[in-house]
């Protein structure tokens, strides 16, 4: 390479998936993809830039108009075999019927290594035949990527038959589902094509390693500002007389659900951003449990509560709202004495199971000298149902492809919402503790201990997200990257 920015030119028949392919691994998710041959027909540089620095650069090139006749010419070329791309070019310019295939050898001119990209769903075909012996002829570094783009296998060992013939390294790569771990494997293979490569693109994985684990981090800050925000939430009213109470209750219970939906559209729009999902709006669609009411029954029952789970909650509830009012009015729903909180909140949760999820029984409410106050947060459950959730939007971004234009497919199925999918139901004792001693710490007002519980909650999601983005855990458990 003339560089030391490594660049590859992305290479292809149309319509194979090459512009796909190339949004994946740049992470741009401007990069245009149609379904309609021959739209790229300029090429366009794709830089990876990381703390302001580029690092890796793509070319997006139009597809191979003229293979069989360009092949044909190259073979009678009997010039200096260094000026083979430069004499081809300077013979066809004037020539609309290599327009395509002159622009897209251009960046070999420059050194740029290939990444020749396939459908692997069809067969092969002799124009194919004709594109591979072009580039081997060409003699420039070169991967050859099979984009399984239906997960079709039945044409694999063909293409990866041929592909032995004509190229330094061959990649199964499913542009529209291919994962972080699994670009970083492509990335690993691609040193494999040129020994002199070999140590720049080391700088470049490191790099890739390294910008992903701060993306992480962030991200678990963001999580953890989030839930001191939502666990912490207090507000006072004045409430002059018990006839207005129960209105004025449900207004700031209502207030208070607007703002926890709130504070998590703004922090998973944060998300996206740190992962460069910057252009598609992707919406989930209405069976997607991360559009299930927060204070649903079936979120928190699909979250990890179980019925009686439910229950045992609400009765922790009802005893801590109990133990918290001094004076306890009439018209208060829960909370009514502290020997008592507890079977009520029990009992109020059985018989009417709403009430849990509407609110009341997540904060703790308390009408003192005319006054009515909502919150903090007296139930841990709704911190951990906010993680959980939390957890399910990053890993649902993470493994959104850019290069991936199907926004309304691929969200989870109605069948597969019957399944826990709980990231934090099967953590182990110490990750609880370390949650409830930030959900304790939150109630008071020691700012130097709120602090150290919030470092220790980052330091578990940071290795959370990591082992999630890695693959080393199921949507159940991050146990055993932990312990």
């Amino acid at each position: 390479m003339k560089s030391v920015v490594p660049i590859f030119a992305v290479i292809g028949h149309p319509n194979e998936g090459k512009s796909s392919v190339l949004s994946t691994l740049a992470e741009d998710d401007s990069v245009r993809i149609s379904h309609i041959p021959g739209e790229t027909t300029e090429c366009r540089d794709f830089p990876v830039i990381i703390d302001g620095r580029e690092i890796l650069r793509f070319i997006d090139t139009p597809g191979f108009q003229n293979p069989c006749n360009t092949l044909n010419w190259m073979k009678n070329y009997s010039g200096p075999e260094k000026d083979l791309v430069t004499d081809f070019i300077r013979a066809h310019r004037n020539d609309s019927a290599y327009d395509d295939d002159c622009e897209l050898l251009r960046p070999l001119l420059d050194g740029a290594g290939i990444i020749f990209v396939v459908d692997g769903s069809r067969p092969i075909r002799n124009v194919d035949r004709a594109e591979m012996e072009i580039l081997r002829i060409i003699g420039r570094s070169r991967m050859a990527i099979i984009n399984s783009k239906e997960d079709n296998t039945a044409y694999l060992d063909s293409w990866q038959n041929e592909f032995r013939k004509h190229f330094n390294s061959i990649r199964i790569f499913n542009s529209n589902r291919a994962t972080y771990a699994e670009r970083i494997a492509l990335l690993e293979s691609l040193k494999a094509i040129d020994q002199e490569l070999q140590s720049v693109l080391e700088v470049v994985i490191s790099a890739f390693q390294q910008d992903w684990a701060v993306r992480n981090h962030s991200t678990a800050v963001a999580l953890v500002a989030m839930l001191k925000k939502i666990m912490a939430y207090q507000q006072t009213v004045e409430c002059p007389d018990s006839s207005t109470e129960v209105a004025l209750r449900d207004r700031l219970l209502e207030k208070y659900h607007f703002f926890v939906t709130g504070e998590e559209k703004k922090t998973y729009q944060q998300i996206r951003s740190f992962y460069k999902h910057n252009i598609f709006n992707y919406d989930l669609p209405a069976h997607s449990i991360l559009q299930e009411d927060l204070f649903s029954e079936q979120t928190w029952q699909f979250l990890g509560l179980s019925r009686t789970q439910l229950v045992l909650a609400g009765a922790a509830s009802g005893a801590a709202i109990g133990a918290g009012v001094d004076v306890a009015h009439a018209g208060l729903t829960f909370g009514v004495y502290t020997a008592i909180g507890g079977v009520f909140g029990a009992v109020g949760t059985f018989l009417k199971g709403q009430d849990l999820f509407s609110g009341a029984h997540l904060l703790g409410i308390k009408l003192d000298h005319n006054e009515l106050q909502v919150g903090p947060v007296k139930n841990i459950q709704l911190l951990y149902i906010l993680l959980d959730r939390s957890l399910i939007f990053y890993s649902h971004i993470i493994n959104w492809a850019h290069g991936r234009r199907d926004y309304s497919q691929g969200a989870p199925t109605q069948e597969k919402l019957d399944i826990k999918q709980g990231y934090t139901s099967d953590w182990n004792r110490n990750k609880r503790q370390t949650c409830e001693a930030f959900f304790k710490e939150l109630q008071g007002d020691d700012a130097i201990q709120q602090e150290k519980t919030a470092d220790a909650l980052k330091n578990i999601l940071t290795d959370c997200l990591a082992s999630i983005s890695h693959g080393r855990t199921s949507r159940q458990t991050c146990d055993a990257f932990f312990n």
